[in-house]
Formats: C-alpha cells, structure tokens, sequence
C-alpha cells in the first residue's frame, strides 16, 4: 500500500514551503521596506501609501521670504516694494507729460511764426 503522503514527500514539501516563504520575505523586504529605509537615510520623507520619496522643503521656499519673518512683516515689505515701483512709473508719467508740454509749445511757437 503506498501512502500519499510519505516522511519523504512531507520533508521535500516542508522544504519547498519554506524555500518560497524565505524568498517571500527577502523579495518584500527589497521591495517594500528597503526604498523606505533608504529614502530616510537620505534625509528625505518616506510615503508609504503613495510610494514616493519626497524632499523636505522650507515654507521659505515656497513664500520667498526669510526664516524669522512673520507674513505681516513680508506683507508691508512687498507693499513698500510695490508703492517704490508705482512712484517711480508716475514720475516717468509725469515726465513724459512735462516733455510731451514742451514739444507741443515748440511746435506752437514753430508754426506761429
């Protein structure tokens, strides 16, 4: 009578089972675990919902302004940039009118001659 399952088969099929199970473990381990641990060795933020390696950035890279500088304080520079820029474009306003008044009284006085 030969039996299904022998000491035989059972060690053979114990061996395959842990054999695929030892490879289960190493193939998750490289390919789960380890971009993880590599991406935070780098210093950089490990999400492992989406799988991605992102870089940490400053909330001074994304606003430009300077560590230490509250928004109202970056606020009231950029208004003061801004009021510098428009009293700079009203002054060449201005002279331009005062250049475009002069031609006008040249060319009136040219052709009252």
């Amino acid at each position: 009578m030969h039996r299904l399952l022998t000491m035989k088969r059972l060690s053979v099929l114990f061996l395959c089972t842990f054999a695929v199970l030892v490879g289960a473990t190493f193939a998750w381990q490289a390919l789960v675990k380890a971009p993880g641990e590599r991406c935070e060795a780098a210093g950089m933020w490990w999400d492992s919902q989406s799988r991605q390696c992102a870089k940490p950035i400053s909330i001074a890279e994304i606003t430009g302004r300077p560590n230490g500088q509250t928004r109202a304080e970056a606020s009231d520079a950029k208004n003061r940039e801004l009021i510098a820029i428009e009293d700079v474009l009203e002054a060449r306003q201005k002279a331009r009118d005062v250049e475009t008044e002069r031609q006008r009284a040249a060319l009136a006085a040219e052709r009252g001659r």
